[in-house]
């Protein structure tokens, strides 16, 4: 329940003016058809968090146990300095023709959007440190629809209300936290067990 409680905050708050959200916003936008837009997103997360999930429980019984805590440490960290940095949509990433409609539209760029992003990424050290690949993959694909689902539904409103510098910061420190606590391996709570 730990590896699902964690991936779920951690996801959820880093995705928080991520670039995949600022797509969920544009595919809102274009399509103004919400439940296709927010199965195509949880499909996309599925297939992709399995992926990232599964290369990193893969790495965590290639490395040794110290290799191992010392490069989910410097990831973790890696991770907390790359969350500052703000996303943009790219505008290849959204000129998907209208004819494929909202859900297989939003299923293929989602998908293809999220290859090598943040939450990613997070999701690879986060399998990697827990081993549990179900786990993570449900928490990082539960955060990712607490931060895009209500983007979906509201729109651009719920997109300006949410305090983006200040996400981005709570993420920062999450991520800095675990990497300092990987790093120094304070207790087994962040090294391999």
């Amino acid at each position: 329940m730990e590896s699902f409680l964690i991936s779920t905050g951690v996801v959820a708050v880093a995705e928080i003016g991520d670039k995949t959200q600022l797509l969920a916003l544009v595919l809102a936008a274009r399509y103004r058809a919400p439940l296709p837009i927010i199965l195509g997103i949880l499909i996309a997360t599925i297939a992709n968090h399995a992926l990232a999930a599964s290369l990193g429980v893969l790495v965590a019984d290639v490395l040794g146990p110290d290799i191992l805590r010392r490069a989910l440490g410097l990831s973790f960290l890696a991770m907390a300095v790359w969350v500052m940095i703000p996303d943009k949509v790219d505008d290849d990433e959204t000129k998907t023709p209208r004819r494929y409609g909202p859900f297989l539209a939003t299923l293929v760029v989602f998908f293809l959007a999220e290859m090598g992003d943040k939450t990613q990424i997070a999701t690879i050290a986060l399998a990697a440190r827990f081993d549990a690949l179900i786990a993570v993959t449900a928490g990082t694909t539960m955060g990712m629809m607490l931060a895009n689902v209500p983007v979906v539904l509201i729109g651009k409103a719920a997109a300006t209300k949410i305090p983006m510098k200040a996400a981005h910061a709570i993420a920062a420190v999450i991520f800095a936290v675990m990497g300092i606590l990987a790093l120094t391996d304070v207790g087994a709570l962040f090294g391999p067990e």
